[in-house]
């Protein structure tokens, strides 16, 4: 499969586009989603630059973007912990359901979804609850 890997902490050279990546299996209870979209927003450019570290000040981001803060590992490189590298990024994507693990129903392939991976905790028995989405067809 083809996806952009974030290889460490820094600037746009850290994003490598790649054709030959293995396409993962479903764990159980698990899906594989086809990503059909994927938003860039603040948290993958803030991981990527190492925003999150706690050694560095609110006012560093500026050109940060573009060439990163200057952090090798250990980072924390997101607000939950550090990360790990090869990363592909995404703190949401859309598409459809191409694969399911043990536990999970056939029927669900093709089914259209929407994935936010960092946002809610799935260990919480409430998690579903706190969920809140708005959209339309």
């Amino acid at each position: 499969m083809s996806a952009v890997q974030l290889t460490g902490y820094g600037g746009l050279d850290k994003l490598v586009y790649r054709t030959d990546i293995a396409v993962p299996r479903p764990k159980s209870g698990w899906v594989l989603i086809h990503v059909t979209a994927a938003g860039m927003n603040n948290t993958d450019i803030n991981t990527r630059i190492g925003w999150y570290n706690p050694e560095v000040g609110d006012d560093a981001a500026g050109e940060a973007g573009e060439i990163g803060l200057g952090i090798s590992t250990g980072g924390m490189g997101n607000w939950t912990g550090d990360v790990q590298f090869p990363r592909i990024q995404g703190a949401d994507c859309v598409g459809r359901i191409v694969a399911v693990g043990s536990g999970v129903s056939k029927s669900r392939i093709g089914e259209r979804v929407l994935c936010m991976p960092y946002i809610y905790n799935p260990d919480d028995p409430d998690w579903l609850e706190n969920a809140g989405f708005l959209g339309a067809e």
